[in-house]
């Protein structure tokens, strides 16, 4: 707990910072730039308190009361234009309470969002507070974190108090029962949960003591998984999850995965022209139905399987590519969509019914157009086929099954944070050539929603979570 004023009494006390990544500079014309991870500002003839004020936010935690200037600066008006200048850069404000113990903070909120607003003034008395089902508590840089998705700020809770009342919120609490609950004083109590509210990952209820999370009651057909994945992938936020600049580390991942598990064997090569020529018109292709097949006894040849491969995901061609304001890469071109030509996407084919090829589990190199055998187990074959056949509502295991995957350092070498949102949307443009490619061969390609827990991962003897499965195909002729 915190040592007592002369007094006698605890208090808290409003401190405000710039984030760490922001740089101000003056110019000797009065104006100002702010650099920020949301852009630049410029502010022109400002006074020099708030330069002067500004220049010490930078520092770390500070008051406003002990934001005093000297000489002709120190009338009130620089005070205004400094909060103005302080709301034009919101997103780069932090606000942090302190016990008036001299010992720093003791939680901060950082924003997460270019525009926050972080209301001030007391809660109504006697409201109950709960934390949001949205939010989670992890460890960040030695504080315990609560962030939610739909909050503005994440809080870092710095000490033990701060630690003590964000935990009890499981479940609602007045601020009188969260004081008895934690030992801490009701005026701190106060003071803390009315930051957290604040913040946005403490909700306040209603006079008959309802919560709706964030306001909206849309959020009830949202998880928390789904709806933190959707915010956090949607924006390259500050260290949620790593930038580009910081994975990059090492030697650049290849653009094919090399495999020498077990025997290889090449697969017939088609003539991309005389495929053409015979192909059906894309509208065709795309006005027919998406059906997934009524699964039969028929056997693939492995001049199908090859065709089929061959046209949806061979490497065409190996060069240099690069991304605006990225780094250069080696990359490659094949017949589905990827950011960047990054095609951190790998095919691996469960092989059921196909002549002149085993039963077994393959993995397709799409450079050297080859399968390589990596798990001859029938069991375990059998299980994913079997998972397949449920997800697919059939009653007969597919001809093959394709598995999608992502090696994850191929992308988020380049992309950072949008690594794994971006590896879903190439998931589904391969999914969507698969369907077209099988339409056009007289096949029938369908996604399943395979259930797989860890067990496609250990089947396809992936080294989790560097490469994990995202996705399965069924392929087969249709009914």
């Amino acid at each position: 707990m915190a040592a007592e004023s002369p007094a006698g009494q605890v208090e808290t006390v409003r401190l405000w910072s710039l984030t760490e990544d922001t740089l101000v500079e003056a110019g000797d014309d009065g104006s100002l730039v702010a650099i920020t991870w949301w852009g630049e500002y410029e502010f022109p003839g400002t006074a020099d308190g708030v330069r002067e004020s500004l220049g010490r936010l930078v520092l770390g935690p500070v008051s406003m009361a002990n934001l005093a200037v000297s000489g002709p600066a120190a009338s009130d008006a620089w005070r205004l234009s400094l909060r103005k200048v302080l709301t034009r850069l919101s997103g780069s404000v932090v606000h942090s309470l302190a016990l008036n113990d001299g010992r720093g903070p003791v939680l901060s909120a950082i924003p997460v969002t270019q525009f926050p607003a972080f209301p001030d003034g007391p809660l109504p008395p006697g409201r109950q507070v709960r934390l949001s089902r949205f939010t989670a508590l992890r460890a960040e840089d030695g504080a315990l974190l609560a962030e939610s998705p739909g909050a503005r700020y994440k809080v870092a809770l710095l000490r033990p108090p701060a630690v003590l009342i964000a935990t009890s919120l499981a479940s609602p609490k007045t601020v009188a029962q969260l004081a008895v609950t934690t030992g801490v004083s009701e005026a701190v109590v106060a003071d803390v949960v009315e930051f957290l509210v604040a913040a946005g990952v403490v909700l306040l209820g209603d006079d008959e003591g309802r919560f709706t999370d964030h306001g909206d009651p849309d959020t009830t057909v949202w998880s928390h998984d789904d709806l933190m994945f959707h915010t956090r992938s949607r924006t390259w936020q500050k260290g949620s999850p790593p930038e580009p600049d910081t994975v990059r580390i090492g030697a650049e991942p290849p653009v094919v995965k090399q495999v020498t598990a077990g025997p290889t064997f090449p697969l017939p090569r088609p003539d991309a022209e005389v495929l053409a020529a015979g192909d059906p018109p894309l509208t065709a292709l795309l006005e027919s139905d998406h059906i997934c097949p009524e699964f039969g006894e028929r056997t693939l040849t492995a001049g199908q399987l090859g065709e089929f491969l061959f046209r949806t995901a061979r490497v065409r061609s190996v060069g240099p590519a690069h991304v605006p304001g990225g780094p250069s890469h080696e990359a490659s071109q094949r017949p589905y969509f990827s950011v960047a030509c990054l095609y951190e996407l790998e095919l691996y084919v469960g092989i059921n019914r196909c002549a002149d090829l085993a039963r077994g589990i393959y993995h397709y190199d799409p450079l050297w157009h080859t399968l390589t055998l990596i798990n001859d187990d029938a069991a375990v074959l059998d299980a994913l086929l079997d998972m397949s056949m449920i997800a697919a509502g059939s009653r007969r295991r597919p001809a093959a099954l394709l598995t999608l995957t992502a090696r994850m350092s191929r992308i988020a070498w380049v992309l950072g944070g949008a690594a794994y949102a971006t590896t879903l949307l190439h998931a589904g443009a391969l999914q969507q050539v698969l369907y077209l490619a099988a339409k056009a061969m007289g096949l029938a390609a369908h996604a399943v929603p395979v259930d797989s827990g860890d067990r496609v991962d250990r089947a396809l003897k992936l080294e989790w979570p560097a490469e994990v499965s995202v996705g399965e195909c069924v392929l087969d002729f249709p009914g």
